[in-house]
């Protein structure tokens, strides 16, 4: 990593150091051609955009794509600026420079209140600190795709590459035809001059490269060709055709399998090992010792001829199992003392106004519920998987992952050698939710691959492994509690939340040399609570962070996850305890957020909220922001044999500009299925340190015939892009649980949701 400093004169020292490095410029993401490798008749204009000689677009391409159509919007960015078809534009993995690290990620984890940081003036607070991170995140240069952020993150840059290459072809039009350049146009990447002159974009590039761009200017709105209009997806063909190519479908000449075996205790280890009968087995080859690779438990793994072979052999190897020192853990003990801290501890403060304790002395009454949320796993159709080779002090990983750079440096770390003699190649991602944010199974590739004698070996884990060895979404505990007058009208809300922060943990796994010896306060633990844009005119929001040694990992919307099943579910219930209409409590609480009061109607509306419904069925609405986007969801609700049975869900989306419609409710129809399989039946549990849950059967998923239909309103804004994959997820859960109060009036206060009490 480079680093800038500046030396302020007069000044010496560390402060000296920091304040240098404050006044320099934020580097530039733009990069210099040298970065892409040019391919035959490729020739590349900056860090991001090559040209071909037949007139296509290279776009280097540094986020993955696991279904959520990350290829297609930003190459919709770059053909907009550019002037080409979107059909013109190639994809090609971008490499290890810092100029392709995402920071809008970073910038996006500061626990800042939205509403607070809408209404600065000028360089405030939370944009001073956006600036300090987003500063220090382009010096790092950290590549991941995650936090529903990559739209965001490219959107100024992508378009700026596009319209500096654009420049610089136009320029050289203009020089060699010696003609103005504000007389040029562009159709198709074809450069015309009204006196008949034309030249497409391949005959240009050389010259290009070497003609500055001049002022560059990006499009106006009104302009947009692309950009706001439903497009097809650019991976869509390969995946119809068989030709896509996932982790799993990776194949190398001369490749061997592996599948791992880990220890079922969290925190174990193995014992007495003996693979004598496994090894004696039909295509079994050899076994090889795992230790516990970032953050994941220790075992073993068995390579042999193919997976089907790996995977009996690892079966059938004796292991004397060994649990931790310190002993098993239970989830229903951690739940308990979750549900003690929040009683016993005062918890960091996220957020606060006014005089909680003041108004709840002065209220009438004062309201109080509790919440539950368990454990979760991922649960992604792909499991985990990495294919490696180690030969002649060199490493080639092939891998779906969602975070290359880590993947790399860790390749290189176990493999012992540079992280410059390790290639990686990026493929598709059949399923990430955040669990590909880790590299563990990486780790285990390499080492793996160490013992194979310089043959590739793909490492994959059993859906039982995956399903017992996952970093769980954390389990939480929250109170929420609010004081009200005499007519049921809230005056405060106070919030306590407990369960175990992720960052940190992740940090530790995945960029150890970044953990600091401190846990900092980690905002995803408080999302969702803390940030809610409800007119309380008292609140206080904090969180008791906890370590349960349960190992805990990013899950799909993060903290807002639960915290929106909480906050949601509340809101409802004042609603009920004022005996007002839910939609209509809402409006009251958002008369200073028109942002989200503007989503919560356009939801009402198209959900026809407050019209009669068939015998039997009930609506609920849930409101949530989350990754910049504000969702508002409306589920239609009936019960079949005591089960909640969801038919209609209605989502509106404030996620500002859109680039492409079609993905977007995709999205929310991605989440709605998701969101509501974990709703339903989503749960880990623990019992003497082992995983109950072991594969789909354990943790049913929401079937095709079962699935809601899911309408989709885009509220229009002018506001740059934010996220799209993950906030659908957060209102489903509380919407439904809204919905099974209207028609059974219970409320359900516990994940997932049941009628029967076991849950």
């Amino acid at each position: 990593m480079k680093r800038r400093t500046l030396l302020l004169a007069g000044t010496a020292g560390a402060g000296a150091l920091v304040i240098g490095w404050l006044a320099v410029p934020q580097r530039s993401r733009l990069g210099s051609g040298g970065l892409l490798p040019p391919g035959e008749g490729q020739v590349a204009l900056n860090g991001w955009i090559k040209v071909v000689e037949d007139g296509g677009v290279v776009l280097a391409m540094p986020r993955s794509e696991m279904g959520q159509g990350v290829h297609t919007a930003l190459a919709m960015l770059a053909a907009e600026e550019l002037d080409v078809p979107l059909r013109s534009v190639r994809l090609e993995q971008a490499g290890a420079d810092a100029i392709y690290g995402n920071v809008a990620m970073l910038a996006g984890g500061l626990p800042f209140h939205p509403l607070d940081s809408e209404k600065e003036d000028g360089f405030g607070r939370a944009k001073a600190a956006r600036w300090v991170v987003g500063k220090l995140a382009r010096e790092l240069g950290i590549n991941a795709t995650g936090g529903s952020t990559s739209v965001a993150d490219a959107w100024e840059v992508v378009r700026t590459a596009a319209a500096t290459a654009r420049a610089s072809l136009l320029g050289a039009a203009a020089l060699q035809w010696k003609l103005p350049v504000d007389e040029l146009q562009v159709v198709d990447g074809v450069v015309t001059h009204p006196s008949g002159k034309s030249a497409r974009y391949g005959e240009l590039a050389k010259f290009a490269a070497a003609t500055p761009p001049g002022e560059v200017k990006l499009k106006e709105r009104a302009a947009w060709k692309l950009i706001g209009k439903p497009a097809p997806r650019v991976d869509v063909p390969a995946k119809v055709n068989g030709s896509a190519v996932f982790g799993l479908d990776v194949r190398v000449p001369g490749m061997k399998f592996a599948a791992v075996r880990l220890c079922p205790i969290l925190g174990g280890s193995p014992g007495r090992v003996d693979g004598t009968a496994a090894l004696r087995m039909p295509g079994a080859e050899r076994l090889v010792m795992l230790p516990a690779y970032a953050g994941t438990a220790a075992g073993f793994a068995v390579i042999a001829r193919t997976s089907w072979h790996a995977m009996r052999a690892a079966a059938a190897v004796n292991v004397d199992w060994q649990p931790h020192a310190r002993g098993t853990v239970d989830s229903a003990e951690v739940d308990r003392a979750l549900e003690t801290a929040v009683r016993e501890q005062d918890g960091f403060a996220f957020h606060g106004r006014g005089d909680v304790p003041g108004a709840e002395r002065g209220a009438a009454r004062v309201f109080e519920a509790w919440y539950h949320a368990p454990y979760l796993a991922h649960m992604a159709l792909e499991p985990m998987n990495c294919t490696a080779r180690v030969a002649a002090g060199r490493v080639e990983v092939w891998v779906p992952t969602q975070v290359p750079g880590m993947a790399r440096d860790v390749a290189a770390r176990v493999a012992g050698v540079p992280a410059d003699q390790v290639t990686l190649h990026v493929t598709l991602l059949g399923g990430g939710f955040g669990r590909r944010l880790e590299v563990d199974y990486v780790a285990q590739a390499v080492r793996v691959a160490m013992d194979a004698g310089g043959a590739p070996v793909q490492l994959v884990w059993p859906r039982e492994e995956d399903t017992t060895h996952d970093f769980y979404r954390p389990m939480q505990v929250a109170r929420l509690r609010a004081a009200l007058d005499e007519n049921g009208v809230p005056s405060s809300l106070h919030v306590r939340s407990a369960g175990d922060a992720i960052t940190p943990r992740w940090f530790a796994r995945a960029m150890p040399m970044l953990a600091g010896p401190v846990d900092l306060p980690d905002k995803t633990t408080s999302e969702g609570l803390f940030d809610q844009p409800y007119g309380f005119a008292n609140q206080r929001m904090e969180h008791v962070s906890t370590r349960s040694h349960v190992p805990v990992g990013f899950w799909r919307s993060v903290g807002h996850s639960h915290n929106a099943f909480f906050m949601e579910s509340f809101v409802d219930e004042l609603a009920a305890e004022a005996k007002v209409d839910p939609v209509e409590f809402r409006r009251r609480l958002l008369k200073d957020a028109p942002r989200y009061l503007a989503v919560l109607d356009a939801a009402a509306r198209q959900a026809g909220w407050g019209t009669p419904l068939a015998p039997g069925r009930a609506r609920g609405v849930a409101l949530h922001e989350s990754f910049g986007s504000v969702v508002a969801e409306v589920a239609e609700v009936s019960l079949e044999q005591g089960r909640p049975r969801v038919h209609r869900v209605v989502c509106a989306i404030d996620c500002g500009t859109v680039v492409n419609p079609g993905i977007v409710a995709q999205q929310m129809e991605s989440a709605v299925v998701f969101a509501l399989s974990a709703a339903l039946s989503g749960r880990i549990d623990i019992k003497g340190g082992v995983v109950q849950q072991r594969n789909y059967p354990d943790a049913p998923l929401v079937t095709l015939a079962r699935a809601p239909k899911v309408e989709t309103v885009v509220v229009p804004s002018g506001r740059s892009p934010s996220g799209v994959g993950e906030p659908g997820v957060p209102p489903l859960a509380p919407a439904v649980a809204n919905a099974v109060f209207a028609l059974t009036g219970r409320r359900l206060r516990r994940l997932p949701l049941s009628l029967d009490g076991e849950a």
